[in-house]
């Protein structure tokens, strides 16, 4: 006799609650702005688990480590501690032309092996890979900024200790710990930005009202969130991150650390824009990329550029589409880098 067994999609009861869920909060026309922004950053913060950061807070313990001549710049490596337990390394390039102060630019690595590949050098097998277009830091000091590169946490040397408490050497234990911590991972890297531009005050070449940051994949993340919640970030330029949710980390396999509890319930992630505006905010696509797709980046553009029209903005919003897939697309993103930095009036 036969035996009749059901079919099964484990998928389905999550499938249909993307679909089905709309964001409680996200943006409509004619709605309160002010007050909606600030719910918006209300419920950001939350999601992130800010404030539970916040209680582990310390003094940053500023030490320059080393400093080097690299011919048209210097570069020096220095660590702070952001809370109680955490230290940051970090790099910093100095141009050499002749100024008494430059724009800052914040340089984030995504998923790789390390801040190293910023400033164009190789520790692993296959870093070379990455280089010379992942030399975020060596890319911004060429074109005249002070670069800033910092490690980001669970990566490089701040990777995940391989003992018997995990055998992951990226971000996936440090981003489990924290959410039984009532924090994020997501929301640590913010938080460790915000001090690592503390630190900036000891450095006279850094011009403090002219900060900007940018990075690629996790590292273009963590460039749009610390914009919405960091008012010193003065210009955001995200690469391959900027997404619905609904198009990219509730429909694909990402990192568990792009994921923030409850978020989804509350907004969608061009909602957050309106942390930024009117701040500047060039976000580049990959129109081949199939992790953050076009079409969604597209349309959730639609919602920025409508939020941006909303305070008399609108020309400070561009989306800038690149020919290839995920990827960093360094002469374009730097001319167009250069272009808001000259409507800014920082070159």
């Amino acid at each position: 006799m036969d035996k009749k067994q059901k079919a099964f999609d484990s998928e389905l009861c999550h499938d249909l609650l993307v679909k089905n869920v709309k964001p409680k909060y996200s943006y409509k026309e004619g709605l309160d702005f002010n007050k909606w922004r600030e719910t918006i950053k209300e419920k950001f913060i939350e999601s992130l688990g800010i404030d539970v950061i916040k209680e582990n807070d310390c003094p940053l313990n500023f030490d320059i480590e080393w400093e080097e001549d690299r011919g048209t710049y210097r570069m020096i490596r220095f660590t702070i501690d952001s809370e109680i337990g955490e230290t940051i390394p970090c790099y910093l390039l100095i141009p050499k032309l002749n100024k008494k102060k430059y724009p800052v630019a914040i340089t984030m690595q995504g998923h790789s092996t390390g801040f190293h590949i910023s400033i164009g050098e190789t520790k692993y097998e296959h870093d070379e890979d990455f280089l010379p277009r992942g030399a975020f830091a060596l890319q911004a000091v060429n074109n005249g900024y002070v670069a800033l590169a910092i490690e980001q946490r669970g990566m490089g040397e701040r990777r995940a200790h391989t003992d018997n408490r995990s055998n992951d050497i990226n971000c996936r234990w440090p981003y489990r710990v924290a959410l039984m911590l009532g924090r994020t991972l997501v929301g640590e890297r913010i938080w460790d930005i915000g001090k690592c531009i503390d630190a900036l005050s000891n450095f006279p070449e850094c011009d403090m009202d002219k900060i900007f940051i940018t990075g690629n994949s996790g590292g273009g993340t963590i460039s749009y969130y610390s914009a919405c919640l960091d008012d010193r970030i003065k210009f955001s330029a995200p690469s391959c991150a900027v997404c619905p949710y609904a198009d990219s980390i509730l429909a694909l396999a990402h990192c568990g650390c792009n994921y923030l509890p409850n978020a989804y319930r509350n907004f969608e992630m061009q909602d957050l824009a309106c942390l930024i505006a009117p701040k500047n905010l060039v976000i580049f696509a990959g129109q081949l990329d199939d992790i953050f797709p076009i079409e969604g980046t597209r349309r959730g553009f639609e919602t920025i550029k409508k939020i941006y029209r909303e305070i008399g903005a609108e020309d400070k919003c561009r989306l800038v589409e690149t020919p290839r897939e995920h990827w960093w697309c360094e002469d374009i993103i730097w001319t167009e880098i250069n272009k808001e930095c000259e409507k800014l009036g920082w070159r």
